[in-house]
């Protein structure tokens, strides 16, 4: 049972999506792929709309909101379970993953121990969403966002990391499409590279 719900299944929500036992899955480039993708697809089937991300090592934070009829709880429940079964599928029989049998081991030990019992648990059940009010709140969470990477010691400037939306706002361009925020002038502190 999630600790946390989505108030707004429409509105805009800051989400933070986290592998159990925060794992360092996405130290490949091969899985972080996978998100992109399925956040893609999400994008042009389901009516998500993403307004800035990051794919940190072992979690993920959006800023989305749900266009259309799909709420945003089922958009994001369908992303999970789509991306976890096929980064479990690639960890087991990709061929390239070091530490193939530790991670399996405690994705197993988290799917026994988890209400319903399961094989495998990728992903933690909680979103963590913030409900998102006002322009001041967006742009500290874009900028939060962006600076993970810099704070983690990655890149020296937001927009150099390929896996986040900070490039979207700095030069248009990106991996993931995204909906630039028009932030006021005096904010530019919250954002990278403007």
């Amino acid at each position: 049972m999630s600790r946390y719900k989505i108030l707004d299944q429409h509105g805009l929500n800051y989400l933070t999506i986290t592998v159990v036992d925060w794992v360092d899955v996405f130290i490949r480039k091969r899985y972080k792929d996978i998100l992109l993708e399925s956040l893609r697809y999400c994008q042009k089937e389901k009516g998500l709309q993403v307004y800035a991300y990051v794919i940190m090592s072992s979690h993920i934070h959006l800023i989305a909101e749900a266009n259309g009829d799909n709420p945003l709880s089922d958009i994001l429940r369908d992303f999970k379970k789509f991306t976890a079964k096929t980064i479990l599928h690639e960890i087991e029989h990709g061929g390239r993953e070091s530490r193939r049998e530790w991670m399996l081991h405690r994705f197993a030990y988290r799917g026994r121990n988890a209400p319903g019992k399961r094989h495998y648990q990728f992903w933690q059940s909680d979103n963590h969403p913030i409900m998102l009010y006002s322009l001041p709140v967006i742009a500290q969470k874009i900028g939060y966002i962006h600076n993970n990477p810099v704070v983690e010691g990655y890149v020296e400037s937001a927009e150099q990391y390929l896996y986040s939306s900070a490039s979207n706002y700095v030069s248009g361009d990106g991996l993931l499409d995204v909906a630039v925020v028009d932030l006021p002038m005096s904010w530019v502190g919250y954002v990278p590279g403007t």
